[in-house]
């Protein structure tokens, strides 16, 4: 067994457990402990939760969805044919033959894995935002993504190009019609890409494809004329259909599927999982907002208090400590995130460290005025009222700095809380980063390394 399988088997079977520990969760209404969900909250996560079962069906039914796009007459539908080896779909001279999405198995004897091809709309078809709709809401189910084109690029096609790139799926740039264009070639294409990156990309002058993402096909080459002698002596002509030149896509398809069919479905998976979770988080943070000031709130309060009347220093910073773990529980229960002990210490550092100024301020203000309200606390017992009221200032001062910085702490929890219930042993973000970090440079999915770990 190959290095790359066992990886890819270990990827596939980790974003299963993932995705099942997901549902799991999320499907819980005792995730969220004494703050029962009311039916406003399971209403807005229900398709949240619709896409963490999708996707776990999705690997278990082993199947990659390849989608084709371009623009109309470009050879989408006969790419698909020649691939299928059979006239599956509708193809034809007339613009528009592809009215709606049509799915088609496609079984390229890969291992088990089972492939679903898919032929969209043309892409000027559909004008403007909905056409960018459109093509992330297929781009985002996608596995894989042809993009058909055919002649010179258009600015069109080069528009359309960029706005896939940004669906973090790995993209092959198919050339169509090759017997009608024989002095193109790949570094003629990715020149003319390259170009429409300079004029438009605003400076960003990553390429949308590299030469290696750039297949040459001709789908559905023209017909040609034949003479045709028969046994008489007598001479005739007719038209013939040669042959699809589809053997490099063929190749191409092959060895992604081969190579890197399982880490490809569990890469989607879990994103599509890490989404799904961003969004339950977030919904959940926006509806209960108003109950999580009350709890930040409270915990400021409770924490102000026991800093002020505590006179010893040591137990000033544990006892914040503590109040802090306290109130970051507190939030992931209310939202139903799920979080331990150990990782609302993991987010309090991290806190501590992004808000560092302010809560290092606190713990340097705790020593300081640790130390006077200690001292002016012992003054006290044996002389004036001047010594109290000292202390009781110093307390108050303390008590005031603790509970602001507990305040400040639950608001920024709240935005960690949203991303950081992706993270864990078993958590989409962490499995994401483990797949691109290991991955090989020579593979599809090295090229999304840098876009999907930057999330």
């Amino acid at each position: 067994m190959s290095k790359n399988f066992s990886n890819s088997e270990t990827y596939y079977n980790q974003a299963r457990a993932s995705l099942q520990q997901a549902i799991s969760w999320y499907g819980s209404f005792r995730r969220h402990g004494k703050y029962s969900p009311d039916e406003r909250l399971q209403v807005t996560v229900k398709q949240d939760l619709q896409s963490l079962k999708t996707a776990l069906n999705k690997l278990d039914n082993k199947a990659i969805r390849i989608s084709t796009f371009g623009l109309v007459s470009c050879g989408k539908s006969s790419i698909i044919n020649a691939l299928l080896k059979e006239e599956a779909v509708a193809t034809g001279a007339l613009h528009g033959v592809t009215q709606s999405l049509t799915v088609l198995r496609w079984n390229p004897h890969v291992s088990d894995i089972e492939v679903e091809l898919v032929d969209t709309p043309g892409l000027d078809e559909i004008a403007g935002e909905a056409r960018a709709v459109m093509a992330r809401e297929i781009a985002q189910k996608s596995d894989l993504i042809l993009f058909v084109v055919a002649g010179d690029i258009t600015r069109t096609e080069y528009q359309a190009l960029r706005e896939l790139r940004t669906s973090q799926k790995p993209l092959i740039l198919v050339f169509n019609k090759i017997d009608l264009y024989p002095n193109k070639d790949r570094q003629t294409i990715y020149n003319q890409l390259q170009k429409f990156n300079a004029a438009y990309s605003g400076g960003e002058l990553e390429p949308i494809v590299t030469t290696r993402e750039i297949v040459m096909v001709a789908a559905k080459p023209r017909a040609i004329l034949v003479r045709v002698e028969a046994a008489d002596g007598s001479t005739s002509t007719s038209w013939e259909q040669p042959e699809p030149q589809i053997a490099e896509l063929e190749e191409t398809i092959y060895g992604i599927l081969q190579k890197e069919g399982r880490s490809l479905l569990a890469l989607n998976a879990l994103v599509e999982a890490r989404d799904a979770q961003v969004n339950i988080a977030r919904k959940t943070i926006a509806l209960r907002q108003e109950r999580a000031r009350e709890i930040i709130w409270q915990y400021a309060r409770y924490k102000a208090i026991a800093v002020a009347v505590n006179p010893v220093v040591l137990l000033d910073l544990a006892g914040g400590l503590v109040a802090d773990l306290a109130l970051i529980r507190a939030l992931g229960k209310l939202y139903g995130l799920p979080i331990t002990t150990y990782e609302a210490g993991n987010l309090w550092r991290k806190i501590i460290a992004s808000s560092g100024g302010l809560l290092l301020g606190e713990i340097a203000s705790n020593m300081l005025l640790g130390v006077g309200k200690s001292g002016a606390a012992v003054t006290s017992m044996f002389e004036s009222s001047g010594a109290f009221t000292a202390y009781a200032f110093t307390a108050s001062a303390q008590g005031a700095i603790a509970g602001y910085s507990t305040f400040v702490i639950g608001n920024v929890a709240q935005v960690y809380l949203e991303r950081g219930c992706t993270w864990g042993d078993l958590g989409p973000s962490t499995l994401i980063r483990q797949i691109l970090t290991q991955v090989e440079p020579n593979t599809i999915i090295y090229r999304l390394r840098q876009e999907l770990l930057a999330q």
